[in-house]
């Protein structure tokens, strides 16, 4: 079975390839990293229970409100409220150093590689020819070697990035997405490293147009 890994960094349309890939005519299983890394930190989790115990004492507000939506004040079930992703990205993006990113990473990477180690092994048992492993880290987390495909999706204007960010994420000041942005290693760089890979161990998918024009970047990498 081929790991097709996919990658990009944020706001460069790796998401929406990851929809592409899993429609007709392609319809490939996607292991999503980032649905993943929300399952593990939910409510009645280890990762939710480490995240609140070491970011909770400097974020103030680090859960959601209490509210009969979200179960009140100790959360549905008492497994306690949900986490407020974005002042936990605040928190760990703009006001943080790096040893809070990497205790955030420490806490939520272990999780989510033995959840995506599961989904892998049940596209096998079903005969699946391939399996999209969508992992915005991927390099950086250590992935690179169990892919015998690896596909960038990338934008050569770093400008599209922002403006797609903060058009995707309302809540976010501008120098909130720079933030984010400059938090992880420039996709233009992640590209290069990509082809580096050599012919079809190495694809990069260019998004600086329309969805037209990415639906037909993936219909050309994936005929190669």
């Amino acid at each position: 079975m081929l790991l097709l890994g996919l990658t990009g960094s944020i706001a460069t349309g790796k998401s929406t390839v990851s929809q592409i890939l899993a429609a007709p005519p392609y319809n490939l299983p996607v292991v999503d990293a980032d649905k993943v890394a929300r399952q593990v930190v939910e409510p009645g989790t280890s990762g939710y229970s480490k995240i609140v115990a070491h970011f909770g004492p400097s974020t103030p507000d680090l859960l959601l409100p209490a509210s009969p939506e979200n179960g009140g004040e100790h959360g549905a079930h008492g497994k306690g409220r949900p986490l407020n992703r974005p002042a936990l990205g605040r928190r760990v993006f703009g006001q943080g150093k790096d040893e809070d990113r990497k205790a955030l990473n420490k806490i939520v990477h272990p999780a989510v590689r033995s959840e995506m180690y599961r989904q892998m092994g049940s596209a096998y048992l079903k005969g699946e020819w391939a399996v999209v492993l969508d992992v915005p880290l991927l390099f950086e987390s250590g992935w690179e070697p169990l892919c015998g495909t690896i596909m960038v999706v990338a934008v050569k204007d770093a400008e599209t990035q922002l403006q797609r960010l903060r058009a995707r994420d309302a809540h976010l000041t501008e120098e909130d997405a720079k933030n984010r942005v400059a938090a992880q290693w420039d996709v233009r760089d992640k590209a290069e490293r990509c082809l580096r890979r050599g012919p079809k161990a190495g694809v990069v998918v260019w998004n600086d147009g329309d969805q037209d024009h990415l639906k037909r970047e993936i219909d050309r990498v994936m005929q190669e």
